[in-house]
């Protein structure tokens, strides 16, 4: 019977798209009268940078933008290559486009966003002089990522993650091609393992042909016999964990403590539930999610219930104790507390109004009869004089001014907020 061969190429390099016709998905951007699209076809490139999840499609837009143009095409890894790589290709894309056959160079730099400032600000004279077209491809927002000077000579191209029907159109593509695919083996997948494939993969082609492979292979060991049935349970073998989109530093991990913000602020105590379940199990750090459960406690309950304070604070406590996984309850309660809480961000705003005041006002002196007298100088010049200890004193008589005459009467706690 054939059998795979463990040391060829991968099934996801193999399927990788050789044209449009084969690419499946971002039909905002390279669909028939699209923009990107009528720039390849009209050969009118200028530098590119792709901003989007792994496995949707960058890397294989830059080839068939490559083939298409019939440049002269280079990949650079972010991670392994440098400058020295860099001013190798410079020369190289300088020889092609002045002394051959005038032919362009695209560059394309996979991860750029690890490039620090020094190394893409050497991309930026070949750039502007359009010696070399540059296809950046990114998985962080490259407002962030990307230098200035660069991303403003450079048209960015979101790419978004792939749907659930494009996934399975790949699949099913892989399965039945006999040159490049699986379609020289006779192979059936259950609908529903073609379904859980598709909803694993979470929108990432790579991650799909990757587990379809896999799970191709193991059944070829397993069995004798001619056709492969590929059930639930393989793909489940296959891919061993759920995956999981979370990056610890990335902006998905502040779009993840965005959502649990707001979703404790909404008093949706199910979804801040789930958002703090993709925040932990996706391996942030328990330390962090307390921190801003207790920061969310005074800032959006307040005074409302201040009860929310001391648990949220019991939780950290308890994170630092017991720490993962063990924590994971005490967030739990915290979060779905703060949820269901009363909310208020009157003394929030109150502090932001008295913080505005005192950064305009810290000239002023504090008044005599609240300052200080520890010693008999200060006694003698005034310091302390005709204060009132409130507790001798009651009803009118216990009135007094507390803060500067400049300010008085000035108000930023209403009665409203400590009701």
């Amino acid at each position: 019977m054939n059998q795979l061969n463990n040391k060829i190429q991968p099934l996801a390099d193999r399927m990788r798209p050789r044209n449009f016709e084969e690419f499946f998905g971002q039909e905002e951007i390279v669909g028939k009268g699209k923009l990107l699209r009528k720039l390849i076809e009209n050969d009118e490139l200028s530098s590119l940078i792709f901003w989007g999840p792994p496995g949707v499609g960058k890397t294989t837009l830059a080839q068939i933008i490559a083939n298409q143009t019939k440049a002269y095409f280079v990949i650079l890894s972010a991670v392994d290559d440098g400058k020295a790589e860099l001013r190798k290709i410079i020369k190289e894309a300088k020889e092609h486009l002045y002394n051959l056959e005038k032919q362009k160079t695209i560059l394309f730099i996979d991860e750029i966003h690890r490039w620090n400032k020094a190394q893409q600000d050497a991309l930026l004279p070949v750039v502007e002089k359009g010696e070399v077209i540059l296809i950046g491809a990114t998985t962080e927002n490259p407002s962030f990522e990307i230098v200035g000077p660069l991303l403003s000579r450079s048209r960015v191209f979101i790419l978004k993650k792939l749907a659930d029907d494009e996934i399975e159109k790949i699949i099913v593509q892989a399965l039945r091609d006999e040159e490049r695919g699986l379609g020289k083996y006779d192979i059936e997948i259950k609908s529903e393992a073609l379904k859980l494939l598709t909803e694993l993969s979470a929108g990432d082609a790579r991650t799909a042909l990757n587990g379809l492979e896999l799970a191709v292979k193991s059944k070829i060991h397993k069995i004798k016999k001619s056709k492969i049935v590929i059930e639930i349970e393989d793909i489940k073998e296959s891919l061993q964990r759920t995956h999981l989109i979370f990056d610890k530093r990335g902006e998905e991990f502040y779009n993840l403590i965005s959502a649990l913000h707001k979703s404790m602020r909404g008093s949706d105590a199910n979804a801040s539930l789930y958002w703090l379940a993709r925040m932990i199990e996706g391996g942030a750090d328990p330390l962090y999610i307390a921190r801003r459960v207790l920061r969310f406690a005074a800032e959006d309950i307040g005074m409302a219930d201040s009860r929310a304070l001391l648990i949220t604070n019991t939780a950290f406590e308890a994170c630092q104790k017991l720490g993962f996984p063990e924590c994971n309850v005490h967030l739990a309660e915290a979060v779905v507390y703060c949820a269901m809480a009363k909310k208020s961000n009157l003394l929030y705003v109150a502090y932001e109004k008295a913080a505005e005041e005192a950064r305009k006002t810290s000239h002023l002196g504090v008044p005599m009869h609240l300052r200080n007298a520890p010693t008999k100088f200060m006694k003698n010049i005034g310091y302390g004089k005709n204060y009132k200890y409130t507790p001798d004193f009651q009803g009118e008589a216990a009135k007094q001014d507390y803060l500067p005459v400049e300010i008085k009467g000035h108000i930023y706690l209403t009665k409203e907020n400590k009701n």
